[in-house]
């Protein structure tokens, strides 16, 4: 696995599945505990031949020390760089010869590393996956080789201003708390790590009580149970002690400016959101999708680029953490367009949550968010994810097919109460990287 994993918010880390009433397009998912005691969740798909792995690691760059941010991202750059009996060639060509995928994502609060194999490579592939998690080298010639690349991605996010925006938005709202930490680090941070803190970080978090494992492929059960176990049952009992505080979301709201001479300005906006065990989740997915989630059919999308021509996109996301929940969007327009773009989203903020959504739109909402899930489900890759954020949420195994009676279950009662909750224009922090014009500072 070559390059770094950038994780900038969540809409990644957002878990929601549409679903068909009828149906659920995949296999029930079974329990499946190894010899060793590991805990599988596992949906069979006889029919191709690939065997799909997602590992998730409780603890995310949030963990990363406050003088290392990036660490836990280095490791994840280093998975095919060498590990066991196997300098960084030898691995690397192990994988290329098998077509063996072999990757790793750092967010906030949850490590994923993917394993994707052709079904008669299997023991290889997961004997290759144990060695990378419990015996990588950390040679000094390969750690410098993407220590190199690392510093090259920061270099470029320096120049991107998408990246810049949503940097400096996370930066603003947590200040101190560790999601302020930028997944990549830091120039200054990523000189100064050390093989020995990337063998310590290994050594801390990839253990056995904080992990979590969604597999999809054409084994049976109990040849999954055998496979994990080679690939798994020798990591450490127990992870590092750790714990990331409750974030407070300022209570105010404010925009702030990074002046680029661009042609178009970049905007990121947010509110305090809600989390993914909260009640009005469901409530408030429903009303994010009529205000900016929707696409084409949005009210942002109307307002802002269909009759006024403002934008390209414009969109909102619920993006729930462990430790806050965010309702954040982004919309990009040109200088002089930027004041009347927020004028515009505040202006929509504020009149959904004093007037309701109509029945019509609630109907949409649902037909929509109930009927696209197979899109969702169209690999084992994305089968494997699933299962793991299924574990991590705490949503129960059969998830898949309760999944959409929640949605159904939402109420106009319930959207106005969700709206007023959550929607408050006076508490939205901005972002601006560009050069808008015509526009205050000074509060919002």
């Amino acid at each position: 696995m070559r390059g770094t994993f950038l994780s900038l918010i969540f809409v990644l880390c957002l878990f929601v599945l549409p679903a068909t009433p009828s149906a659920v397009p995949v296999a029930p998912v079974e329990r499946v505990v190894t010899p060793a005691g590991i805990e599988i969740w596992y949906v069979r798909e006889p029919n191709i031949p690939v065997i799909s792995v997602s590992l998730g690691f409780r603890g995310g760059t949030a963990l990363d020390p406050a003088d290392k941010p990036g660490l836990t991202n280095f490791v994840l750059g280093l998975l095919d760089e060498g590990a066991g009996d196997l300098d960084s060639l030898a691995f690397q060509q192990a994988v290329v010869d098998r077509s063996i995928q072999l990757s790793g994502k750092a967010g906030r609060d949850l490590v994923t590393v993917g394993l994707k194999t052709l079904s008669r490579h299997r023991d290889e592939a997961f004997r290759l996956l144990g060695l990378a998690l419990r015996d990588a080298h950390y040679a000094a010639e390969p750690v410098e080789r993407v220590r190199r690349q690392i510093l090259n991605t920061l270099a470029n996010e320096e120049r991107n201003p998408r990246t810049i925006a949503a940097r400096d938005w996370f930066s603003d709202v947590f200040a101190e708390h560790p999601y302020s930490r930028r997944a990549n680090g830091t120039d200054e941070a990523v000189r100064a790590i050390t093989p020995e803190d990337l063998k310590t970080w290994a050594k801390d978090r990839f253990a056995l009580d904080n992990l979590i494992v969604g597999v999809s492929g054409d084994v049976t059960p109990e040849e999954i149970a055998r496979l994990v176990d080679i690939a798994l049952a020798g990591l450490p009992a127990r992870a590092a002690s750790s714990n990331v505080p409750e974030a407070v979301f300022p209570e105010s709201g404010a925009t702030q400016v990074v002046r680029l001479p661009l042609m178009q300005s970049i905007v990121v906006f947010g509110l305090p959101g809600i989390k993914r065990d909260d009640p009005d989740f469901y409530a408030a997915y429903v009303v994010n999708y009529i205000l900016g989630g929707g696409g084409f059919t949005s009210r942002l999308y109307q307002e802002v680029r269909e009759k006024r021509g403002l934008a390209y996109s414009v969109y909102s996301y619920l993006a729930p953490l462990e430790r806050a929940g965010l309702y954040m969007g982004g919309v990009a327009t040109r200088n002089n367009g930027v004041t009347e773009s927020l004028d515009i989203i505040r202006a929509e903020i504020a009149r959904l949550a004093a007037q309701n959504i109509s029945a019509a739109e609630l109907s949409m909402a649902k037909q929509y968010l109930t009927g696209a899930f197979p899109l969702r489900l169209d690999t084992g890759d994305k089968i494997a994810r699933i299962l793991v954020q299924m574990q991590f949420e705490n949503l129960g195994i059969d998830y898949l097919i309760r999944r959409n009676s929640y949605i159904e279950a939402v109420t106009l009662d319930d959207t106005g109460r969700v709206a007023q909750r959550l929607l408050d224009p006076d508490r939205m922090r901005v972002v601006i990287v560009g050069d808008p014009e015509h526009l205050s500072v000074d509060g919002h």
